[in-house]
C-alpha cells in the first residue's frame, strides 16, 4: 500500500512539473500580433515589410494580423490611399474589421497609422484604456493640446506609447553626435520638404520629418522660435537654452530634399538624409518587447511645441515666441476641455 501511494505521489508530482515548466530557451516564441488603425498611409508598405516570410531579426518577431481602415473624407489623399490599400492589405493575410474595439480583441500591440493627426486622440483612447502598447505615427496629434492629452492618458493607464518620423533613424542623423570630426554640436541648419495641409498646423503635416531630424541632432532645450514665411519657403530659427541656434528650412518651391549642416566644436559636417522604413519598424518592435520608447514623451512634446510656436510666430508677423507660452496655452485648453 505504501509503495502504491509513493508511485501515485511521484506521478502527480511529475505531471505538475511538466505542465508548469516554462518553455525551453530553444523553443520558438510566437510573433507579436499587431493591429493597424488607419490604412490610409504607411499601412501597406509596413505590412509588406513586417509580414514578409523572409523577414529576419526583430522584423520576424511581429506579424500584422488585423486592420481597421479609418480614413478622413475631408482629406483627398487619405481617401485615395485608403481605397487602394484595403484589399491589398487584406491579400497580405490581414483581417479587416469594422471597429477599433473589434481590432483590440485580436491583437497584442497597436500601430496607429492614420495619416490625419486630428482623430489620433479619439483613436488612441480605447487602445490605452485596453492596456495595449501603441506606436502613433507622425503627427501624433492634430494639435499640441491633443498630444499632451495622449501622453497624459498613456501615463494614467501605464501604457507604453511613442511617436516618431522614420527620418529620425537615418544612419547619418542618429550617429552624427559620435562623428569625431564634429566634436560637440554647436548648431544645425536642417532642410526638408514642407508641403502644407489646411487641417493641420503648418509643420505638422510634412515638415515634422525635418524638425525631428533637427531635434535628433540638437537635442532638447529649445526655448523660443521665430519664423519667416513665404509661399515657397519657411525658415524657422530656434534658440536653445544654452545659446545654440538650430534652424529649419521648409521647402515647397524648387528642388526638394532632406539634409543638414551641423556645426561642431571641431568641424562642420553634413548630416541628415533619407532612410528606409525598416530602421523605425525595428525600433518599434524593440519598444513593444521592452516597453521602453526610443523617443521620450518630453522630447516629442517639445517638438510639437516648436512647431506650434512657429504658427504663432507667423500670426505675429515673425515675432519670437517661447515654447513655454504655447505649452501653457495648450494646458489651459485641456483644462477647459475636461
Amino acid at each position: 500500500m505504501i509503495r502504491k501511494t509513493l508511485l501515485i505521489v511521484c506521478f502527480v508530482s511529475l505531471a505538475f512539473t511538466t505542465i508548469g515548466s516554462p518553455a525551453r530557451a530553444d523553443e520558438p516564441t510566437k510573433p507579436l500580433r499587431a493591429g493597424i488603425i488607419g490604412l490610409d498611409a504607411h499601412a501597406l508598405p509596413w505590412t509588406k515589410i513586417i509580414n514578409d516570410p523572409k523577414a529576419t531579426g526583430e522584423l520576424a518577431e511581429m506579424t500584422v494580423v488585423v486592420g481597421y481602415p479609418g480614413g478622413s473624407p475631408d482629406i483627398p489623399q487619405s481617401m485615395k490611399i485608403l481605397n487602394r490599400n484595403v484589399e491589398l492589405i487584406r491579400n497580405l493575410g490581414v483581417e479587416i474589421v469594422d471597429s477599433i474595439d473589434e481590432l483590440l480583441k485580436k491583437c497584442d500591440v497597436v500601430l496607429l497609422l492614420s495619416i490625419d493627426g486630428r482623430p489620433h486622440l479619439e483613436q488612441a483612447k480605447p487602445v490605452l484604456a485596453a492596456g495595449k502598447p501603441v506606436f502613433i505615427d507622425k503627427p501624433i496629434a492634430g494639435s499640441l493640446a491633443d498630444a499632451i492629452e495622449i501622453f497624459r492618458l498613456a501615463k494614467k493607464h501605464n501604457v507604453p506609447c511613442f511617436s516618431s518620423s522614420s527620418l529620425r533613424f537615418a544612419a547619418r542623423t542618429i550617429g552624427i553626435r559620435n562623428d569625431p570630426d564634429l566634436g560637440e554640436v554647436r548648431g544645425c541648419n536642417q532642410y526638408a520638404p514642407c508641403p502644407l495641409e489646411p487641417h493641420h498646423p503648418d509643420l505638422f503635416w510634412y515638415g515634422i520629418h525635418g524638425v525631428e531630424q533637427l531635434f535628433t541632432i540638437m537635442g532638447t532645450g529649445c526655448k523660443s522660435v521665430s519664423r519667416v514665411y513665404t509661399e515657397g519657403t519657411d525658415l524657422v530659427v530656434g534658440i536653445w537654452k544654452d545659446g545654440r541656434v538650430g534652424t529649419f528650412r521648409g521647402i515647397r518651391d524648387g528642388r526638394r530634399g532632406s539634409g543638414s549642416t551641423v556645426f561642431g566644436s571641431k568641424g562642420i559636417v553634413p548630416s541628415g538624409g533619407s532612410t528606409r522604413y525598416e530602421p523605425l519598424i525595428v525600433e518599434i518592435i524593440k519598444f513593444f518587447k521592452t516597453g521602453k520608447p526610443p523617443v521620450t514623451p518630453e522630447e516629442t512634446l517639445e517638438i510639437f511645441a516648436f512647431m506650434e510656436a512657429t504658427d504663432e510666430s507667423k500670426r505675429q508677423g515673425g515675432a519670437s515666441v517661447t515654447l513655454e507660452s504655447v505649452m501653457e496655452k495648450a494646458r489651459r485648453a485641456n483644462t477647459v476641455r475636461k
